[in-house]
């Protein structure tokens, strides 16, 4: 086995997990937001943790889900403008998108950490034993992935046809 396919192979894996923990937190929301609403107005006893829970979970879902959603190659392109240009006009915006993606997941990677050093001695009231920190966590972990995902896309190319990411296609509405 080759590294090209060491590595898309290890992206295949990081994309599932990105998947998982976004559906997990998803899940994890769903739950925990009607709990609240449920102890807040039909037992009079309102609870503390749950919107700050589902923020942390919410941030997690969109920086994670996020990173996924751009290996998957299914996140929002005005494919009208592509289609409308030359090739070789194609292959430099395509080209300029993956500068800019860079761009943002340095950005977010290198922010991200800047911002959970910062918060790292900070508590949250409703969790006394977490750190401000695990909040943001999310987006320096999403700005590595992505910038693994780009690197596969550039040096690998597109995930093959056998990826679990084109497993489940969309059906046609009648």
């Amino acid at each position: 086995m080759t590294v090209k396919q060491r590595y898309a192979r290890a992206m295949e894996w990081l994309y599932i997990g990105c998947v998982v923990l976004s559906g997990v937190a998803l899940v994890a929301i769903t739950l925990i937001i009607p709990l609240g609403v449920f102890m807040r107005y039909a037992m009079n006893n309102p609870l503390s943790w749950p919107e700050p829970a589902a923020v942390i979970m919410m941030v997690t879902f969109s920086f994670l889900g996020g990173a996924a959603v751009y290996r998957a190659n299914v996140h929002i392109a005005v494919q009208a403008l592509l289609n409308a240009v030359s090739p070789g006009v194609q292959r430099w915006m395509l080209w300029g998108v993956d500068v800019c993606m860079a761009a943002t997941a340095l950005f977010m990677l290198g922010y991200g950490i800047q911002l959970c050093v910062v918060t790292q001695y900070s508590t949250m009231a409703e969790f006394p034993g977490l750190s401000q920190a695990v909040v943001y966590l999310p987006i320096p972990i999403a700005g590595f992935l992505t910038l693994l995902f780009l690197i596969e896309r550039v040096w690998v190319g597109e995930p093959p046809q056998t990826s679990i990411m084109y497993r489940d296609k969309p059906t046609e509405l009648e």
